[in-house]
């Protein structure tokens, strides 16, 4: 896969409607992140001030709104988006990995909340279940991650403070919801076998990653 090729938000829409499968940061895998795939003028810049630019960063949100594509933390808990045309298959596989949340369990109350707000702040949710202790925003952030690999939650968009003058700041914040009612419950099932789609899903990725070897493949896809 080549490297700093990409140069607007658009062209990585496209891209990653072509690929698939794409964290945002590298994960280790040589090419495979938007992070290397994007212009050097694209990536994170800090600022004499302590402020920074970083485009790709900010593309965030309008990729998500733009494309259709879902974005959350998908690979090993790191963020990566993955195409509406894969999207069915992944969320086959993942939830065959990742069982519904039992009941009672904190999840299940992550999830209810979702579904009864529609969509919350990682901040908000994390308050609206009880998460308000100096020392459980780490262990909560777990269990939305957890929840996020199974593809029972996404990032909707996000949302970012704004100082006194209506200017930006700061990292911003993910507005979480469910795949089910930002897609539709038709957009997150498939026919086939959860096999089925771990092998499509395996033959993608190694169309993209002929140079990564397929124990490696196989260890993202799990």
């Amino acid at each position: 896969m080549l490297s700093g090729f990409i140069h607007s938000c658009a062209e990585l829409i496209d891209y990653i409607d072509e690929v698939g499968f794409l964290p945002l940061l590298s994960m280790g895998v040589r090419g495979w992140s938007a992070e290397q795939v994007v212009g050097e003028e694209c990536r994170y810049s800090p600022l004499p001030d302590g402020g920074f630019e970083w485009p790709l960063w900010e593309w965030k949100g309008e990729i998500i709104r733009e494309s259709g594509c879902a974005y959350g933390k998908f690979f090993d808990k790191k963020a990566a988006f993955v195409s509406r045309e894969w999207w069915a298959d992944f969320c086959n596989l993942r939830r065959s990995v990742f069982p519904a949340p039992r009941e009672g369990s904190i999840e299940e109350s992550i999830l209810y909340c979702l579904s009864e707000r529609g969509s919350l702040t990682t901040r908000e949710l994390r308050r609206a279940c009880g998460f308000t202790g100096a020392r459980m925003r780490s262990r909560f952030d777990g269990y939305v991650a957890s929840l996020e690999m199974g593809c029972r939650v996404v990032t909707e968009d996000f949302v970012y403070p704004e100082d006194r003058h209506g200017r930006r700041y700061g990292w911003g914040w993910s507005l979480l919801t469910t795949p089910e009612r930002l897609f539709g419950s038709a957009q997150c099932h498939t026919e086939r076998k959860p096999e089925e789609s771990r092998q499509r899903i395996l033959r993608q990725l190694q169309r993209i990653l002929p140079d990564t070897p397929e124990e490696q493949i196989a260890r993202l896809v799990r």
